[in-house]
């Protein structure tokens, strides 16, 4: 990877504290679709490890199954990071979109 995923385009940030505020933000990001805009989704999640473990499962696992119910393509690459002090964020792209922008592994 000769990125980082914080220099890819992000259509919209979720500040998360809770598993809850995270299932919200899974049913946001499918509802917004990963396939037909050229960003990605970015997710901040509080540097508690615990929490920030669990918020991370629900939004990669919670992503997944939402776009298998729907029928929607599943190919999408995600990257989890030290946003900043107080932050641990994931970032997620669609691989195709990943591919159009140039940013192919």
């Amino acid at each position: 990877m000769d990125f980082h995923p914080k220099e890819l385009p992000i259509l919209k940030i979720y500040d998360l504290k809770d598993e809850k505020s995270a299932l919200e933000a899974v049913e946001d990001m499918v509802k917004i679709g990963f396939e037909e805009k050229n960003e990605g989704f970015k997710i901040l999640m509080p540097k508690e490890t615990k929490l920030a473990k669990r918020i991370g499962f629900t939004v990669t696992t919670g992503v997944t199954q939402k776009l298998r119910d729907e029928n929607k393509i599943r190919d999408i690459k995600y990257w989890t990071y030290h946003h900043d002090d107080d932050h641990f964020a994931i970032v997620l792209i669609s691989n195709t979109v990943l591919s159009k922008l140039g940013f192919d592994e």
